[in-house]
């Protein structure tokens, strides 16, 4: 892939530059409009500084959430403008619209070091459509902008979608300082980690999680599991797991992937047990062979969390994606810090796989800088170690 130094190396003051950022933040509930995770804002701006320093004319544009192709109020980007401009330490003009009029007149009276963030690409069919003319020519319209193209939206490479896909196949076509990054540790984890090699994985589902363990499995020394998936590996154990989240279906996947590990899948053997999924929930912490029928696990209990730290400590290379419990609610968020915290202890490299793991790093209050790398993309790090092709990526290639 040629990179954003590539570019620099060419020359970009006055250029106009069109670089796809994953802007799509987390908003707070309670307060509409205002930013409860900046962590995806503050990834882009090595890239947008160095384009913006260098003079570029520059033209941001994200996605945020999931509207259904047409402007929608609730998923307007105008507030992650004003974030973004106090990242930047200065304004960041804000267009109505992506590929309209508004755009069209403020990339027209853009100038050099300044930056501009169009309105959500998703309010158009063509950026997520599965129509390839469809896709094409909206990709054609953003590309009109521009006359250079940047990805560093890694959140996103696994989409096939118009900023990420096509636009590259019009327009010269670099990879950001993050998407960089992002490829060359994912690439280092899965083909040359260092040994001890530690996976840590939580979540709600197996089946969310089925192809990176087989993926990994062979490679790793341990694989631990926590998170709501874990009930479904207790229960191939024999164990009974209460109200517990439940994949019945994967139960005897479950049981052949246990019998295939040979002791390396490690699972909690205590846990917080709680009556309803609820802050204010009566709950205990009990073993696994005594889960009330009446209760549900929401967190790895203290023994294993001390288990998890234990077979944590002597690895070289952590891979870590998925909380081990519901790590929003107070009451159930030991195990997620636990595990956290002896993962920054490692004398080796960490890698937080992005998505709810990231969001906990921030959320518990941990220091970011402990880890060797969080990643911004939940589901293109576990495709890219799963193996899979990243549309995004590869059209960087190209």
């Amino acid at each position: 892939m040629k990179t954003l130094d590539d570019l620099l190396g060419e020359g970009v003051s006055g250029r106009r530059v069109l670089v796809r950022a994953d802007l799509n933040v987390p908003f707070d509930k309670a307060h509409p409009g205002v930013i409860s995770d900046d962590g995806r804002a503050r990834a882009v701006l090595p890239t947008l500084v160095a384009l913006r320093d260098a003079g570029a004319r520059v033209i941001v544009c994200s996605h945020l959430g999931r509207p259904k192709g047409a402007p929608d109020p609730k998923y307007t980007l105008q507030p992650v403008a004003t974030r973004l401009g106090e990242l930047l330490s200065s304004p960041v003009i804000f267009a109505s619209d992506t590929v309209g009029p508004d755009a069209a007149a403020k990339v027209g009276a853009l100038a050099g070091g300044e930056v501009l963030l169009l309105e959500n690409l998703r309010f158009n069919e063509g950026e997520t459509s599965k129509d390839d003319a469809v896709r094409a020519a909206f990709a054609a319209q953003l590309a009109g902008f521009a006359d250079f193209y940047v990805d560093d939206a890694f959140g996103a490479v696994h989409r096939k979608h118009a900023s990420v896909f096509d636009v590259p196949a019009v327009l010269p076509h670099y990879a950001g300082r993050l998407v960089l990054r992002e490829v060359e540790v994912l690439k280092k984890v899965s083909e040359s980690p260092e040994q001890p090699y530690v996976v840590v994985l939580g979540g709600s589902k197996v089946s969310d999680k089925l192809a990176v363990i087989q993926a990994l499995l062979p490679k790793v020394d341990k694989l631990l599991v926590g998170g709501g998936m874990c009930f479904t590996f207790l229960k191939a154990q024999g164990h009974e797991v209460g109200k517990s989240l439940l994949e019945a279906e994967m139960i005897s996947t479950c049981a052949d992937l246990l019998a295939q590990a040979d002791g390396r899948i490690v699972l909690p053997v205590d846990v917080v047990a709680a009556t309803e999924f609820a802050a204010e929930a009566s709950s205990d912490i009990t073993d696994i062979s005594g889960i009330p029928a009446d209760r549900l696990g929401l967190d790895i209990g203290p023994k294993s969390v001390a288990l998890f730290a234990e077979a944590i400590s002597s690895a070289k290379t952590v891979f870590w994606n998925g909380p081990m419990g519901v790590f929003e609610l107070a009451p159930f968020a030991a195990g997620t810090r636990g595990v956290a915290e002896a993962i920054t202890k490692i004398d080796g490299f960490s890698v937080v796989g992005g998505g709810d793991s990231a969001a906990a790093v921030r959320t518990l209050g941990l220091d970011e800088s402990a880890f060797g790398h969080i990643s911004t993309g939940g589901g293109a790090s576990l495709e890219y170690l799963e193996g899979k092709k990243l549309p995004g990526v590869e059209a960087l290639e190209k």
